[in-house]
């Protein structure tokens, strides 16, 4: 299986040169079989990136939204197949808190945006049950679910495929003050053994109490988790706007030097890319997908 981060910034873009490394664009992630099968996670400003590899595909295009906040669906207005009479996509939305599971739709209505989704030339459908369910298959992939704990809800996958497994948890606070939708004991049998585990852990130590009960965890938190579920290698994402390129690479070497070699651990950057079964990190490239 490959992955490629198109965003990985939490919250809202943030470009800038303090951003250039790491990247600015909010969440996107593109996961891609070896027999080409592939889904799209969340549509960040991210996905405007993906332009390129989707143009003139002719298979339908599975999104997978995790919620609803805004750095998770604020770059489907600009992500240029869905202008396309050509294109069918199917997108699958997480399980929130309220009925309102069209928002990645919705937010072109109004005076929000120019162009009304109703007045989109693509073939989209919103299937906003199918996340209710613990398991089921998508282009291929198994697909599982967990909730995530995280204010108005969403939901957290697991996608199998090429004997692989890759969990893709964000926004996700793993020791929150509220109820959890998920415990930690959930969390650990939900990653269990996964190649690769893609987790939000925008706040350092130092952000709490205050950030305490926002929906997201530490970077310490989200490595004691994956060392407990026996995972192979950790992404960080969700990175916090404000948090510059050289604080996000000291808290990555602070990190790895405390772990050393218990855990393979990377802060995600937008435009890398990583093969799961060769675990070798590099560039996305330009193909396009087919």
């Amino acid at each position: 299986m490959k992955i490629e981060f198109y965003g990985v910034r939490g919250s809202m873009p943030t470009p800038g040169e303090n951003t250039v490394v790491y990247g600015g664009n909010t969440s996107c992630v593109y996961l891609e079989l070896s027999n080409g099968n592939n889904v799209i996670l969340d549509s960040g400003t991210g996905i405007a990136k993906l332009n390129g590899k989707f143009k003139s595909y002719k298979r339908p295009i599975h999104l997978l939204v995790t919620h609803n906040h805004w750095d998770h669906i604020q770059g489907f207005p600009y992500f240029a197949p869905i202008y396309s009479e050509n294109t069918t996509i199917e997108i699958i939305t997480g399980i929130t808190d309220s009925n309102d599971t069209d928002m990645i739709l919705k937010q072109m209505s109004g005076s929000n945006h120019p162009i009304k989704y109703d007045q989109l030339p693509s073939k989209i459908t919103l299937n906003t049950e199918l996340a209710h369910q613990k398991e089921f298959s998508l282009n291929t992939f198994k697909v599982t679910t967990q909730a995530l704990n995280h204010p108005d809800g969403g939901t957290a996958y697991c996608l199998q495929g090429d004997g692989q497994k890759v969990a893709y948890v964000t926004d996700n606070e793993l020791k929150p003050p509220y109820t959890e939708s998920s415990t930690w004991d959930e969390w650990v049998a939900f990653i269990k053994d996964a190649d690769v585990l893609i987790h939000d852990a925008q706040y350092t130590n130092k952000d709490l109490p205050l950030k305490h009960g926002w929906g997201h965890s530490t970077y310490e938190q989200v490595a004691e988790l994956a060392l407990q579920a026996n995972v192979k290698k950790l992404f960080i994402i969700s990175h916090d706007p404000s948090a510059t390129d050289t604080e996000l690479e000291d808290h990555e070497k602070e990190l790895q030097h405390k772990l050393k070699n218990t855990l393979s651990i990377t802060w995600a950057k937008e435009g890398s890319s990583y093969l799961v079964d060769t675990q070798v990190l590099g560039t996305v490239t330009s193909k396009r997908a087919q």
